[in-house]
């Protein structure tokens, strides 16, 4: 009996690497997490004795990129991640050939323009420098923000996929520094504006209420876009304890630490959003199927 368990394990095991979902034990009440240190890593430990008294051990191990947090996920080592948003989700996954998928949404936060040398967007010269993030989702979102606040044009309709070289006016002349996201705040001393994602902002000391020279509102269809989930490798979003997980970060609890700890630097992502985001991924993906059978 104990050689047929031990084959059935590594049955699973295998079909869990080569498939497309690990499969977890009935009994399995650990759940381990990948995530950024601020603010995902800081909610997780929130979420930590609302779990135990559930029953799960909430396991948290802090990651200082972006890619690592996929990876592990992918291979199995992790039964989760929390710090993405669903844009970069998919573009990973694109561009990795991975196979991971939103097991919910839990916040978003505001991307920011914020003082580098010049404290002021009134004080943009021509040839400043501002620093933004290199990763593809990230940096479109700069961009768009720039954009809005009257410093760059982008050329119509490049939305979500903006770069560099879609920039079709630049009244300022001004040198976009491309740099990994968690380096954008360390050059604050030596280019003019940094724009920052919400968590990198919180561990470089910036409030998004008191430092942000501009910012996504709140309300904002951008802001919805970027919700961050707990990602799962595809086949386990519907899992025991992902959904646990899942419904311990979305409970009154947590949202109450997130509204009183951060500032509106990270706001609660609630089910009328997540609902209207998914109707408004489904109609850009309606639309788009639509195209393509235009052409």
């Amino acid at each position: 009996m104990k050689k047929l368990v031990a084959a059935a394990l590594t049955g699973a095991l295998v079909l869990g690497t080569i498939g497309t979902a690990t499969v977890f034990a009935e009994d399995d009440k650990t759940i381990t997490v990948a995530a950024s240190a601020t603010p995902h890593a800081e909610i997780l430990e929130q979420a930590k004795p609302i779990l135990e008294e559930q029953g799960y051990e909430l396991e948290i191990t802090v990651f200082d990129d972006y890619v690592q947090p996929n990876e592990v996920v992918e291979s199995g080592d992790f039964d989760a991640n929390y710090f993405q948003h669903i844009p970069y989700l998919n573009s990973f996954n694109e561009e990795k050939g991975t196979h991971l998928v939103n097991a919910g949404g839990i916040h978003y936060e505001p991307f920011g323009i914020y003082p580098g040398t010049k404290t002021s967007l009134d004080d943009i010269e021509d040839g400043d420098n501002i620093a933004v993030p290199n990763d593809t989702t990230n940096e479109a979102r700069a961009l768009l923000l720039l954009q809005d606040n009257g410093i760059i044009t982008l050329k119509d309709g490049v939305g979500l996929e903006a770069t560099v070289n879609d920039i079709a006016e630049n009244p300022y002349n001004v040198e976009i520094v491309e740099l990994e996201a968690a380096q954008v705040a360390r050059v604050a001393e030596e280019t003019a504006y940094v724009v920052l994602n919400g968590n990198y902002a919180l561990q470089a000391g910036f409030s998004v209420a008191k430092d942000a020279l501009a910012y996504e509102k709140s309300d904002s269809e951008a802001a919805k876009t970027y919700v961050n989930v707990i990602a799962v490798k595809e086949g386990n979003e519907n899992n025991e304890k992902i959904q646990a997980l899942v419904d311990v970060l979305k409970s009154d609890d947590i949202k109450n630490y997130i509204n009183e700890t951060y500032d509106g630097a990270v706001i609660p992502f609630d089910e009328a959003d997540e609902e209207a985001a998914a109707d408004e991924a489904a109609e850009e993906t309606e639309a788009d199927a639509e195209a393509e059978e235009a052409e």
